[in-house]
This record gives C-alpha cells, sequence and structure tokens, in this order.
C-alpha cells in the first residue's frame, strides 16, 4: 500500500490537507508538523482536512496559522474536518452547501 500523506501547513494548525484520498490508516505528515504521523480514523477525500488533536465543539479550526472557522461539534484526532462538523468563519454560505457534491441545499430548483 502505498504511503499515505497529509500537509501541515503551520506549526499552530490543529488540521493537516490531505495529498490524497485517505483510508482509515496511517498517515504521514509532511510541512510544519509537530509529529511525523498521525492515525486517520475514517475516510477522508483528497484536500479535504484531517484533525490533528481532539478539537471540542466551540473551538477554533486552525490552519495556514490563523483561525479558519469554529468546530460545531467535537471532533476527534484524526477525524475528517469539513462543513459536517465545523462552521466557516469566511463563507457564511458553506454551511448551506452539501458536504460531497457542494450542491447549495438553500435553493429549490423547480
Amino acid at each position: 500500500m502505498k504511503q499515505q500523506v497529509a500537509f501541515q501547513i503551520d506549526q499552530n494548525d490543529n488540521v493537516a490537507t490531505a495529498l490524497m484520498e485517505l483510508t482509515a490508516a496511517s498517515v504521514k505528515l509532511r510541512g510544519d508538523a509537530k509529529q511525523k504521523y498521525i492515525l486517520a480514523s475514517e475516510n477522508i477525500p483528497q484536500g479535504h482536512k484531517i484533525a490533528l488533536k481532539d478539537i471540542k465543539s466551540g473551538q477554533q479550526i486552525i490552519k495556514y496559522g490563523i483561525v479558519i472557522g469554529q468546530a460545531t461539534q467535537d471532533i476527534k484526532q484524526g477525524q475528517w474536518v469539513h462543513l459536517h462538523c465545523m462552521a466557516s468563519l469566511y463563507d457564511e454560505r458553506s454551511s448551506q452547501l452539501d458536504v460531497k457534491t457542494g450542491v447549495p441545499q438553500d435553493i429549490k430548483y423547480e
């Protein structure tokens, strides 16, 4: 099996970005990572975030060394971090998008 890889942009980040689709297994961390490996606890799509530590509901999601959002539920280390468990601080509409397809859920097409 090819080594799974995620990228931590800044040492203060509590998420890293999946450089490929991840499965529930060991993931090598590259970039400005404090640790060398993390265990993914579920499948995570390429380009999405993996939690580097436990994040409680209401806590900040940090990427690029800055706050990008807030957890809307408890997130365990190794879990997928996306619109289903966080709210973006930069895009108010993102909470209305389908997690997998990105299709707006707040618009009715007839």
